[in-house]
């Protein structure tokens, strides 16, 4: 099957360690290699913010990554990107009438939109991902999103026109039922873990502690770094490390590094938090395998793919019961489901978890054998395929939430 992926902002290459790269640049990387060990013929479409680079590039993994010119070749701040969408689906439209598609996997909305504008003469069917919601962005940011203005408008409209919607969690499916998607058109796959590099064996980093908790993420305050170093106060000879951010050099500049690192002095425990920057894919294993237990609290999660190494590495997650991690994470079996912003129940599971040895134990064999049950990338690349037959053969695509279990 010939399959174009378009990915805006969240170019693939930058999967291999960039500083900005999130969850949507692993994914669309990781899937695309899966579907490229399957035999299928990949190509990935993002945004060209490089001159110097080549206009397309065939990553190791097999799949080819086309660099779109769209607006200025340089970086752009993805919710400033919308202008650029009508150029971009041009010269989709272009490269797809010459070399057409058997379908279309549109990664994130502006991407959707580039990719429908492009394909709705040349009968190519398109499937969605939004990776995040601008509804839910807006419910918990408020003020502070910083979407623009016609983002929940556009996501409305490519959820009633794409062909299907791929989902990574059952919440999400929710939230689209009550935008006006019937059910009957969207199918929850979920993200997948690299289960070669993340496993329970291999190196584990040094720690300075009697116990260790790690969190991950980019460093924005939905992620809750606050909340898991508030609920610190609580949970004595215990460090933890806060992975993310900026590279050492650009770390002590960082708005959100000065704010956490306040937020742990006025709680006394500035001396048991680390805040080390970046860290590359290649030692996040052995960072997963040093934490008693890794902490994901943020306030809303489209999906999360750090419970999914954490687990991997045979760790158990302490989590905030929100949006895919409420599917990831199975409360009592492979960690424990906590309230979002709320120090008090974090620290308490924490405490629980740091005393019992023989449950972190059990929730860490139980999450390794969840991990590699449900969340291979192969697996995942198999779902997705599911989902690409049904619409070419032009059935409705089933919700699959059970699937995520």
């Amino acid at each position: 099957m010939r399959i174009a992926m378009v990915s805006e902002h969240a170019s693939p290459l930058a999967a291999l360690g960039g500083a900005d790269a999130g969850g949507q640049n692993v994914h669309v990387a990781e899937l695309s290699a899966a579907l490229s060990r399957q035999g299928h013929d990949v190509t990935v479409y993002t945004r060209r913010e490089n001159r110097r680079v080549p206009a397309t590039v065939t990553a190791p993994d097999g799949y080819r990554v086309v660099h779109v010119p769209a607006g200025p070749a340089k970086k752009v701040p993805k919710d400033e990107l919308l202008p650029y969408m009508g150029e971009f689906g041009r010269v989709l439209r272009s490269h797809w009438a010459k070399d057409r598609p058997d379908v279309v996997h549109a990664h994130f909305w502006m991407s959707g939109l580039a990719a429908m504008l492009a394909a709705k003469d040349l009968d190519i069917p398109v499937t969605q991902t939004f990776h995040a919601l601008g509804v839910v962005k807006r419910r918990f940011q408020g003020e502070n999103d910083t979407s623009p203005a016609d983002r929940i408008r556009i996501e409305r409209m490519l959820a009633k026109q794409a062909d299907q919607v791929i989902a990574t969690c059952s919440d999400e499916v929710f939230e689209l039922a009550r935008m006006g998607l019937p059910r009957s058109r969207a199918a929850v796959v979920p993200c997948g873990v690299d289960l070669e590099k993340f496993t329970p064996y291999g190196e584990v980093a040094p720690r300075r502690a009697q116990h260790r908790i790690v969190s991950v993420g980019r460093l924005v305050p939905r992620k809750g770094f606050d909340t898991a170093i508030t609920a610190l106060r609580a949970v004595p000879d215990t460090e933890l490390v806060i992975a993310g951010g900026p590279d050492s050099v650009a770390l002590k500049r960082d708005p959100e590094v000065r704010r956490l690192r306040e937020i742990a002095a006025a709680a006394g425990v500035g001396d048991r938090v680390r805040l080390p920057g970046l860290i590359s894919r290649e030692k996040m294993p052995a960072l997963l395998r040093s934490a008693d237990a890794v902490v994901c609290a943020p306030w809303y999660e489209p999906f999360g793919i750090v419970p999914l190494e954490a687990m991997a590495c045979g760790v158990p997650v302490v989590a905030s019961a929100v949006g895919g991690l409420t599917d990831t994470v199975v409360d009592g079996v492979t960690g424990l489901l906590v309230p979002p912003r709320n120090p008090r129940e974090l620290a308490g599971a924490l405490g629980k978890l740091l005393e019992d040895g023989s449950m972190r134990d059990v929730f860490g064999l139980a999450g390794v054998d969840r991990a590699r049950a449900r969340y291979s990338w192969d697996r995942v690349a198999s779902d997705c395929l599911r989902a690409y037959k049904r619409v070419l053969r032009g059935g409705s695509v089933a919700v699959t939430a059970a699937s995520t279990s």
